[in-house]
Formats: structure tokens, sequence, C-alpha cells
């Protein structure tokens, strides 16, 4: 299928977009824009961190379309589980609709999946739609499945293919995902999603979401090609 042939069978990308605003680098009045810019195109999310929640609250107000997702002990995971936990409790406080999570790998590496998947079953608890941010680039496949299937028994809404750092994605990462979790919940793509085409790619390899720091170019690019 060609990227023409597959912008044409798709209505929309914008639901399908979380537009992640996580440079540290960002100025304020950048980040606003890319706040209203997520509005008007009714993006399915704006993903960033705590210290933003607040003027992306006031920005998207209480009836947008396009949810707010705060990042959780973002990128690696390495925080002690208390304060992972009280982060995850001032972003729903602050005005985050959803929460992705990066889980504690290290738990993976010393085979304490007890302890991984309580951390994420605390946070899941708290109301809101959780991702656990899995990390594929560096996580074996035996490992992979593990957390896989950890993160689900904990009860989160969804997974994230990895914090977007490292290699690109590839639809076939999409389809071993979909295949171990049997099509039991969302999965979120993140990682080199620059293009329409990759985008497509991984979209109609399985994922239900693309997360990526380029989603308001993508959505331009997209509605100019069903004009």
């Amino acid at each position: 299928m060609s990227e023409g042939q597959a912008v044409y069978e798709l209505d929309d990308l914008a639901p399908l977009v979380h537009q992640a605003a996580l440079n540290p680098h960002l100025g304020e009045d950048d980040f606003n824009q890319i706040c209203y810019a997520s509005k008007y195109f009714e993006l399915g999310g704006l993903c960033t961190f705590l210290h933003r929640l607040i003027s992306a609250r006031k920005i998207l107000g209480k009836t947008s379309k396009t949810k707010l997702i705060s990042v959780i002990s973002f990128p690696f995971g390495d925080m002690p589980h208390l304060l992972k936990l009280e982060q995850a409790k001032w972003a729903i406080e602050h005005g985050a609709e959803e929460l992705d999570v990066v889980p504690n790998f290290d738990k993976i590496t010393k085979r304490d999946i007890n302890s991984f998947a309580e951390e994420l079953s605390e946070i899941c608890s708290l109301g809101v739609p959780v991702r656990a941010i899995l990390d594929i680039p560096n996580l074996n496949p035996n490992s992979l499945e593990v957390c896989i299937n950890a993160s689900l028994e904990a009860g989160v809404y969804g997974l994230q293919t990895g914090n977007g750092f490292g290699r690109s994605l590839s639809p076939k990462d999409i389809k071993n995902l979909v295949s171990v979790t049997r099509n039991s919940c969302q999965i979120k793509a993140v990682g080199g999603l620059h293009t329409i085409e990759k985008a497509l790619e991984v979209i109609y390899a399985g994922a239900s979401l693309i997360g990526t720091s380029q989603g308001l170019d993508l959505i331009r690019l997209f509605r100019n090609k069903k004009t």
C-alpha cells in the first residue's frame, strides 16, 4: 500500500496523535503555541512534564477533545516508588487526564516482578488511564514479554513502545506487541515517527496511537493530502 493510498483510507489522523511537548529547552511562548494548535486541530492528546500541566490545562480548557497527559518518572523510571506515586497524584490534581508512566526496569533485571507490577497497580488505582512506557530497544524478547504481562496484570490501560530515545520504531515492533497482548490493550507507538509514511505504517501494523514531537506538522501534511 502506498503512502497516498493509506492516507485516503484513514478519515482523520488527529485523534490518533499525541503531541509530545517534552523538550526541556522549549520556551514558554513556543509551548503555549503547541497547546493552542493541539486544541485547534483536536489532537488526541498533548503529553508534557509536570511543571507544564497548569499552563496547558488553562489553554486546553475543560471541554477540549485533546487529553492532557503527564509523563511520570520520565524518561528512565529511576525514581523511588513513593516519589513516583506522589508525582502521579500531583499530576492528576493539576489537570492530567492520563498518565504515561515509566516503570522500574531494575525490578525486571532483578526478577522482582511483583514489585514491578505493584508499583504500576498503585498508580492505576488513582483513577485515570495509565500507559506503561516500555523500552523496546533495550529489552530482550523474554524481558519484554515479562514487562508486558506484569503491566497488564497491574491494570494499565495501554502500553507505550518507548521513551523516544534510541532507534526508530518499526511495524514489526508493533506487530510483536499486538501478538503478545492479543489486542487486549491500547498500544501507543513512539520513536522516529516524523513522517506520514512512518506514522501510517505503525498504525496499519496495529498501533492505536502515535506519540511524536512532530504531530502538528503531520496533521497539516495529512490534511493537505486529503484535500
